[in-house]
């Protein structure tokens, strides 16, 4: 059975999602399985970095019953570690990723947030707080139900909140979830600052372990997809002392 059209019920018990788990730890894995089973949630497990991008890869090209909705990835990994499974995953999927490592330093988190994770936890997490992120992850990355306005337009930026997609000049851009929301978020406050504070508690539904720097990383990798220059801002200005802001071009493309 098709997962798209899970309802936040069944996405809160996990029922038919489907996720992947990239560590080498079997009984570590055997573990986070059994916990997340008793959710609903169903459970491949791969113990290698090379495997576990080709079973990622895989199922992405195949039918949507055979997709998987989540990531669970390790960074320490044999054949090919978790940086460099997630940098190739983000040439062609922008699957939910939740990285795990025993290292917990910002340094590692924002190296695995400036490749395209979505969420990074240290390996003494809890099970319960494993649960509630993964959750917000897949919350945050189902299409938006709402009855409200559904399309946001910055002059050649178009952004689609029911199918959670931008273009730019019409050309689709490839957004981590996380970059969307931060998108959206200044996109509905155009020409309004927005502090990093601000911003940090809009998407504070992804639980992310936080610290500003989070913000920076993010707004950095977005201006790149945007094809912006920082200092010369087309879209998102930085405001000194205060934040970002998005902003119309000025360059009359419509």
């Amino acid at each position: 059975m098709s997962n798209q059209g899970n309802s936040a019920s069944d996405l809160q018990t996990g029922r038919g999602t489907r996720l992947l788990i990239i560590d080498d730890d079997i009984k570590y894995c055997r573990l986070i399985t059994d916990y997340l089973t008793r959710y609903g949630y169903h459970v491949t497990a791969v113990h290698d970095g090379v495997a576990g991008l080709q079973a990622a890869l895989a199922a992405s090209l195949s039918k949507d019953e055979s997709k998987f909705e989540a990531i669970i990835l390790d960074v320490m990994l044999p054949g090919m570690d978790g940086y460099g499974v997630l940098r190739k995953l983000r040439e062609q999927s922008q699957i939910p990723v939740l990285m795990l490592t025993a290292l917990g330093d910002e340094t590692d988190r924002i190296v695995g947030l400036e490749i395209g994770a979505d969420d990074y936890l240290p390996k003494t997490f809890s099970p319960r707080e494993l649960l509630a992120r993964l959750r917000a992850v897949l919350r945050r990355a189902r299409p938006v139900e709402t009855s409200l306005k559904t399309e946001i337009k910055v002059g050649p930026l178009v952004i689609d909140l029911l199918a959670r997609k931008a273009t730019l000049d019409n050309e689709i851009l490839t957004l981590t979830p996380v970059e969307f929301d931060l998108l959206v978020v200044l996109a509905q406050a155009k020409n309004r600052v927005k502090t990093r504070e601000q911003l940090l508690n809009e998407i504070r539904e992804r639980h992310f372990d936080i610290f500003d720097r989070t913000i920076d990383v993010h707004i950095s990798a977005l201006r790149k997809k945007l094809q912006d220059d920082p200092k010369n801002p087309r879209f998102i200005r930085t405001v000194r002392a205060a934040g970002y802001m998005l902003i119309e071009p000025a360059d009359g493309r419509l």
